[in-house]
This record gives C-alpha cells, structure tokens and sequence, in this order.
C-alpha cells in the first residue's frame, strides 16, 4: 500500500533541509515552475507554501473566477441590477477569509523580495475584501471578523506605495503618502467607535516612526537650501545676503505657481 518506489518519493526532506526554517526570519524565493512561470515560495516552520506570482494564490479558479471574492462581486452586482439585495452567508464569508489568507501569504512575500507592485496589488484586493464583505452582510461579528485586519493591511499597502515613491526619489510625494496611510488607520479606528485605539495602534508608530526617518533622510530642494541660506545670513547678520536671498526665493515660488 504504501510502497512507492524511491524515485518517485514524495519525502519532502530533501527539500526543507536544503532550505532551513529559521525563527523570526521571513524566507522567500522565486522558483521556475514545471509549467515555466515563476512560482514564489515561502518556507515556513513545517514546510513550503508555493504560490502563483499573479491571479489566486494557489492557481484555482472558482467558478470560472479569478477568485471567490470576485465571482460573489459578479453576482452581487447582478443582483444589485436587478434591485435585489445580495448577502453572504456566514459559510460565504469564512470561505473569502480562508482566500484572503492566501493573498496575506503572497503580499508578505513579494514584500521581502522588493516587488512592491504587487503587494499594492494584494493588499488592495484585501481591503476591496474586507468592504465587500460589511456591504454584503447585517452581522457585525462576521464583518469584524475581516475588519479588525484592515489597519495592518493598510500599513502594508502604504509601505509598499511610499516604498515606490522611495525609489523613484520622489521624497515629498513618499512623505504624503504615509502621512495619507497613517490617518487612514486613524479614521478607520474612529469610524469604529475604537478612539482610544489611536494611541495603541502598532501599525500608527511604526508609519510615525518611518515618516521622520524619511524626512531626516530627505535631500532639501532647491527652495528649501536657500531659506536656510538666507535664515544663517540673518543670524550672522550679512543682510545685504539675506536680501539676495529673499528676493531669489520669491523669484522661484513664482516660477512654480
């Protein structure tokens, strides 16, 4: 019965001890699949979770859908042309959060390997999810069920945006953007009724902690060095210089208007 010949061994030892789990580290590779796309891998404690790069997860397509969130959308929005309300049952709603989990999985990947792009891509479709899923159902605990994770994925998905940004140099525009994140999780936290969640979100001080990292790393504009020019002229009282200076700057801020 279970005689399988060693060549054909399903042991996966083979594997896991050539690629060890290590605890507190997030281990991710890109492997060539035998269908010839790239698959993406994420070793953890017992084993291997191997992924598609694009589309579900796990490469099914339920109901001739990209995914299970996408064919209940379908459907909702039938409904919807027809003036018929549409509601998920609690079996519906456990089987979109088992599918977010897959897409959690991929987005923490692609975030160790720099793809940045896709993890917009994901944690997007996550928090399309969890909207979806309070439009479509009058059970608050089904609901919390997907939105207590909706600060998290936010942060997720700010990183991911701003770390765009980041590379591209584009620093004011990166700086915005976790200000824009930041206050999104604090809106959500007011939004239901948790205030004084604020003051204890982990997601807030880790965005409020990079968002001064990232001013401090911040090179200074053109506009921004000759203020600071003009402002030690001042001080060192060379205010034949501080004039100069004032008139180039108002010179500039007319340029950009």
């Amino acid at each position: 019965m279970f005689d399988v010949p060693s060549a054909m061994s399903l042991d996966l030892n083979s594997i896991l001890n050539d690629w060890p789990h290590e605890n507190g580290n997030i281990k991710v590779r890109k492997i060539a699949g035998l269908d010839g796309r790239e698959k993406l891998q994420l070793r953890v404690d017992l084993g291997v979770l191997q992924m598609e790069m694009t589309g579900r997860p796990d490469g099914q397509r339920p109901h001739n859908c990209e995914s299970l969130l996408e064919y209940h959308q379908k459907r909702a929005a039938r409904a919807e042309e027809k003036g018929e309300a549409y509601e998920l049952t609690s079996e519906q709603c456990a089987e979109l959060q088992q599918e977010g989990i897959q897409y959690y999985h991929r987005y923490l990947s692609l975030f160790q390997i720099n793809d940045f792009a896709g993890v917009v891509r994901d944690t997007q479709r996550n928090l399309d999810l969890f909207t979806f899923v309070t439009e479509h159902t009058d059970r608050d605990e089904l609901s919390w069920t997907l939105q207590q994770f909706r600060p998290y994925v936010l942060m997720m998905n700010t990183r991911a945006k701003a770390s765009i940004l980041l590379g591209q140099g584009k620093f004011a525009e990166a700086v915005a953007e976790i200000e824009r994140g930041r206050d999104a999780i604090g809106d959500f936290f007011q939004d239901s009724n948790f205030p004084e969640l604020v003051s204890k979100s982990s997601e807030i001080a880790f965005l409020n902690e990079w968002l001064e990292e990232v001013k401090a790393k911040r090179p200074l504009s053109k506009l921004e060095i000759m203020q600071r020019e003009m402002e030690t002229a001042i001080t060192k009282e060379l205010y034949e210089r501080a004039a100069e200076l004032r008139d180039a700057i108002k010179l500039l801020k007319a340029k950009d208007r």
